[in-house]
């Protein structure tokens, strides 16, 4: 399997690099959700936040989601 470099925008990700399983033709798949859940109970859900890949790959070799928004675990897919 082949693996990219993506860098989020926005967010809670902000800042963050991570390496992606590649899309068909090599790139960053065109959408990725990031899960985050509370240490808390079970009746408080975690979140999803949802990126969505920038046309073009940076001078540096790395891709860019840039964030669209969050929503209860689950309700992003």
């Amino acid at each position: 399997m082949e693996w990219v470099t993506v860098r989020f925008a926005g967010g809670p990700a902000d800042g963050t690099a991570r390496e992606l399983p590649a899309a068909p033709g090599g790139g960053p798949p065109r959408r990725w959700v990031l899960s985050s859940s509370p240490d808390g109970p079970p009746e408080q859900p975690g979140v999803d936040h949802l990126y969505e890949l920038r046309p073009q790959q940076e001078a540096d070799g790395c891709w860019t989601m840039s964030f669209v928004r969050s929503d209860p675990v689950g309700m992003t897919e």
